[in-house]
């Protein structure tokens, strides 16, 4: 069994990586033992992150900081990559961005800033880190790309987040699609749509001001069918099954990790 869930010895990137539930499938890559690179804007809390995972978990960790809303910073950040590794076996592309305000009053600029991050990065990304992924891949061990969507990209959301759940339906859709034509060269696509899980932008949305550690994380679970919010287990174990051997025959689907939200709605 443990063979079928094997991701031991492959190189990973995991962007959003510094914290939520970016930092929480890097954790679990680590502990499995993945070589893991994590992106994310802050380069003094990326850097953070890469070192405190590292020393928690072992392995590889480190740190490629780059803001992956704009197609420089998309370049850099792959380039950064190549000069390090010659491929990648594992994309996860977690770096997302909302935002809330009254349909009335919805800016501009929360629409341009979430779909640029949420959308364009991930095609963007996905599409510099090629030439890795193909180095990589095989018929007998194909690549792998996890886009991470959300439960608000398939049911409507709770809050006024006007361009957040359009995103995440892209999100979608862009899996589907990007799957169809990269599964010829054995690169696999999926996308995982998470629920509630403890972090700054649920933390923002629920009222906590973007604490995580110490909020009443009870209270938003007991909203939920499973009765809790999500755990590491829960992401970190679905993303390395999508990584894994037990998961290489699933593709362009979208998997709700999310504790019954969307089945009971």
């Amino acid at each position: 069994m443990s063979d079928w869930f094997s991701i031991e010895g492959k190189v990973s990137l995991v962007t959003g990586g510094s914290r939520g539930i970016g930092e929480m499938i890097a954790a679990g890559f680590l502990m499995h033992g993945a070589k893991v690179y994590i992106s994310s804007r802050k380069k003094d809390v990326c850097d953070a992150t890469a070192e405190r995972l590292q020393e928690k978990h072992g392995g590889k960790c480190i740190s490629i900081p780059g803001d992956l809303s704009n197609l420089s910073g998309i370049e850099a950040v792959a380039a950064e990559l190549a000069q390090r590794e010659s491929q990648l076996d594992i994309l996860v592309n977690n770096a997302g961005a909302t935002w809330g305000a009254p349909l009335e009053e919805f800016p501009e600029v929360g629409w341009d800033k979430v779909m640029d991050t949420n959308v364009k990065g991930i095609f963007f990304l996905t599409q510099k880190c090629l030439p890795l992924m193909r180095n990589s891949a095989s018929a007998e061990d194909p690549a792998r790309v996890i886009n991470i969507g959300s439960i608000d990209g398939i049911h409507t959301p709770r809050f006024d987040n006007f361009s957040y759940g359009p995103s995440k339906a892209a999100v979608h859709h862009l899996t589907r699609q990007m799957a169809s034509h990269l599964v010829k060269e054995n690169i696999i696509v999926n996308a995982i749509a998470p629920g509630p899980f403890p972090s700054w932008m649920l933390s923002a949305g629920v009222g906590f001001g973007g604490q995580v550690e110490g909020a009443d994380w009870d209270s938003v679970g007991k909203g939920n069918p499973r009765g809790r919010v999500g755990t590491m287990e829960d992401i970190a174990g679905l993303a390395i099954f999508l990584s894994s051997r037990a998961g290489a025959f699933t593709v362009g689907e979208t998997i709700s990790c999310d504790g019954g939200s969307v089945a009971s709605s």
